[in-house]
């Protein structure tokens, strides 16, 4: 090993984030124009141009450091979303970040409901926290006592809702019994939830211990602003802002967003269109289809495992997310998000193929 290797800490040397394959690269090994983009998540109709308008009207101001509290961004989502207290960061990942940095010391506990997104997990070890996994039900929902039981003693636990990749919805009362149970605080990811029919905004005016992290890459369609944000308690905003990079959100991006969110008929739009094309996969695909209140859904390929579905699928131009890199999940399952019209159709034809 060079010298140079040696000094990089264990953690880096294991296996990071896992992305899924890149629609370029896709196009290019089997020869396609143009692939059906399953595998992310994401908007399939482009910003708001209320989003463009804005961050076209921000250019000229480039060569300044933006406002470090996002103060027109915030004032933004006060008025979307009512009279709380807004933190925001470089995507919800960001925020994450943030949160962990402040709250954990290294070798404290930090719990993690699996299977879900890894992130939680590879940004409290990278602060050095000791992190423990609460297995979900056999159906993917949780169990609120073992979460309670694994939180004693954590500065947070993460609970993701809709759970990515599972989709699963978590009922608001379990949330507010393991708020009002645990003895840190709940991170409360809310990445999906405008697809669903849940709402827990109002839980923040009944709990100090809940942090809500939002996203504008979804719903709203700016995943390459990587604009995050998040409900926090007043008592946390300073202390956040404090531990915050630097000048994280840039001004392009704040003022997409800031346009994004006075566009409502958009989300509408988005939130129909999703509605539909999750009933239709439910209908009109031959796999077994998790129920779920998300803007993807998650399939059982067994006897096939994800990845070698994912694989047959790739080969014929349609790009899903094998579920394998998730911790806590087996690997048999796929995660396929909704898109364009064609691209749903691809879909089906190809996934119907393999039955």
């Amino acid at each position: 090993m060079k010298q140079s290797e040696s000094l990089v800490r264990e953690i880096y040397k294991q296996e990071g984030y896992v992305y899924a394959r890149s629609p370029e690269e896709i196009a290019q090994t089997f020869g396609f124009s143009h692939v059906a983009r399953l595998a992310s998540n994401e908007n399939p109709f482009g910003p708001s141009p209320l989003a463009v308008a804005a961050a076209e009207s921000a250019l000229a101001g480039m060569h300044r450091y933006p406002d470090t509290t996002v103060s027109t961004l915030t004032s933004a989502l006060r008025t979307y979303h009512g009279e709380f207290e807004f933190v925001t960061g470089v995507g919800m990942d960001g925020v994450i970040e943030t949160c962990i940095r402040v709250l954990v010391n290294p070798g404290e506990k930090v719990v993690v409901s699996v299977p879900t997104f890894s992130f939680y997990g590879l940004a409290a070890r990278a602060q050095g926290a000791e992190v423990l996994s609460v297995s979900r039900k056999e159906d993917f929902t949780i169990n609120p006592e073992e979460i309670i039981q694994a939180s004693r003693g954590a500065k947070i636990t993460f609970l993701c809702t809709p759970n990515n990749p599972t989709g699963t919805v978590t009922p608001v009362e379990d949330i507010r019994t393991i708020a009002r149970n645990i003895d840190g605080i709940l991170f409360l990811d809310n990445a999906y939830v405008e697809f669903s029919d849940v709402d827990y905004r109002l839980l923040m005016n009944e709990f100090e211990n809940i942090i809500i992290g939002r996203t504008l890459s979804k719903v709203f369609g700016l995943a390459g602003c990587r604009i995050g944000y998040a409900f926090v308690p007043a008592w946390l905003r300073p202390i956040y802002e404090k531990a915050a990079t630097p000048f994280a959100v840039n001004i392009l991006s704040a003022a997409a967003a800031t346009g994004a969110l006075s566009d409502q008929n958009y989300v509408n739009i988005t939130i129909k269109h999703v509605k539909t094309w999750r009933e239709k996969y439910h209908q009109q695909c031959r796999m077994p289809i998790l129920p779920g209140g998300a803007n993807f859904v998650m399939i059982d390929t067994s006897p096939m495992t994800g990845d070698e579905c994912a694989e047959i699928l790739a080969r014929n131009g349609v790009i899903v997310r094998s579920c394998r890199s998730f911790p806590g999940l087996a690997n048999h399952y796929i995660r396929v998000c909704i898109g364009e019209d064609w691209e749903c159709e691809a879909f089906i034809t190809e996934i119907n193929k393999l039955c």
